[in-house]
């Protein structure tokens, strides 16, 4: 019981690098909250008694799992929800007719 207590508080400790580190892997929150859960139960079910440097392990193991994660993304094809402007579409500011509406 000890052990697990100790591994939750050093997990806890090094949350925040893990989250951050995963989000500029990933670029979104809610991927970065996936990959950190997914090194909690990769820590869980792996017998740490050996790691001596436990953040350093558990950054390897979320960069690794938001690699996965972004391997997976590019054989999916996924693509954003926001679609890009294209360059082709007239900003209504500069509008000429507006513009003249605008000077009377």
């Amino acid at each position: 019981m000890d052990e697990e207590k100790w591994l939750a508080d050093e997990f806890e400790a090094n949350r925040a690098h893990l989250k951050a580190a995963a989000y500029r892997m990933l670029g979104s929150r809610s991927e970065a909250d996936d990959a950190v859960q997914e090194a909690w139960l990769r820590l869980n079910r792996t017998d740490a008694t050996g790691v001596c440097n436990l953040g350093g392990w558990l950054t390897t193991v979320v960069a690794r799992i938001c690699l996965d994660m972004l391997r997976a993304r590019k054989t999916r094809r996924e693509e954003p929800l926001e679609l890009p402007v294209h360059g082709g579409i007239t900003d209504p500011a500069k509008d000429p007719e507006r513009e003249a509406a605008f000077a009377d």
